[in-house]
């Protein structure tokens, strides 16, 4: 722990990457960030109580404030992000507008700047699972509520694409295989050409997967068990956005399920599956389409993941890391049999 400028007490989580420069470590720059977080607190009648505790990574700056003022006097959550993912803060705006009942309304946010101050969400669901007050059926629920949300968005794609939310549509996804397979300087020369020969099957994906007939909408890409607060049961609010897309949704189940099968096994996948695609049933689309469509999601969900890390990395004012390593990651994981 160590002290700030300002005397509060400061404990810093830099997490594996110790040496990464951050805007956090600027003086200017956070002498800016805590005035404007403190000045928005105060708009909603609350004040610093206590440590701040500052977790710090490449891609983003989150601190905890504990405060005074509030109901429970509960802390809230100031989060930067860097320009590549500076979206973020509208995004979560705009949903606490489009999908209130799935989401967190944020305190305030500064959209130019990429800043958001959210309100506490609650135990997170990894939480309730370490403590054993939550079950696979905690999953299943989680999902079913995230499918529910992402039907609810589908008429709000072209305004989440408006926001700077990437783009990653099935009519798209072989441009971005190009660029990332031709940009990428972690993938050796085999690893190159085995991709290049897997393109004529990526595009046959992709065309299977656009021709089922499910509209594109938020994809919020790394829904892991620490991205959802659970406050009760089959109550959840889905946050960090600094991955998301706008593209096929069934693209969202590849993290989730498995953050739930390195926990549960592979025989929760199928109940994971069918839980996620209830609420995607009708429309006329049957139930068989919609499970068929899940292998080829899962698939080219792998090149939304490494998209991600090559976008916000290098990060302006931090040291290099590992960007390509990751992209290059998740490049190779397109040759990965499906396991739904």
């Amino acid at each position: 722990m160590h002290r700030d400028d300002d005397g509060t007490a400061e404990i810093l989580d830099r997490g594996r990457f110790p040496d990464a420069r951050t805007p956090w470590d600027d003086p200017d720059l956070r002498a800016e960030a805590l005035e404007w977080v403190l000045g928005r607190l105060a708009d909603h009648g609350l004040r610093e109580s206590g440590p701040r505790e500052v977790r710090l990574r490449p891609w983003s700056v989150l601190v905890r404030f504990s405060v005074a003022g509030g109901p429970g006097d509960r802390p809230v959550w100031f989060k930067a992000v860097p320009p590549a993912a500076a979206f973020e803060a509208s995004l979560a705006a705009a949903l606490a507008d489009w999908v209130p009942d799935h989401v967190l309304a944020p305190l305030a946010v500064d959209a130019e700047r990429g800043w958001c101050l959210l309100p506490d969400g609650g135990p997170l669901l990894r939480r309730v699972l370490d403590e054993g007050a939550g079950t696979l059926a905690d999953w299943e629920d989680a999902l079913r509520s995230y499918a529910v949300m992402q039907r609810a968005l589908v008429p709000y794609a072209e305004k989440v694409a408006g926001l700077g939310v990437p783009s990653a549509r099935p009519e798209e996804l072989p441009g971005l295989f190009d660029t990332l397979v031709a940009e990428n300087a972690a993938l050796t020369g085999e690893e190159r050409a085995a991709l290049e020969a897997l393109r004529p099957r990526l595009v046959e994906w992709c065309e299977e997967l656009a021709s089922v007939g499910v509209a594109a909408s938020l994809d919020h890409a790394d829904l892991h068990d620490g991205q959802l607060f659970r406050p009760a049961p089959g109550r959840f609010a889905f946050f960090d956005w600094g991955d998301a897309l706008v593209g096929h949704p069934f693209s969202s189940l590849l993290v989730p399920a498995r953050s739930a099968e390195d926990r549960f096994g592979p025989a929760a996948l199928p109940r994971l599956r069918d839980a996620y695609l209830e609420p995607w049933t009708g429309g006329g689309v049957t139930a068989g389409e919609l499970r068929r469509a899940v292998g080829p999601a899962w698939r080219l969900a792998a090149l939304g993941r490494a998209a991600s890390w090559g976008r916000m990395f290098p990060v302006p004012g931090a040291q290099a890391a590992p960007g390509g390593a990751e992209t290059a990651h998740w490049l190779r994981e397109l040759h990965t049999e499906p396991p739904l």
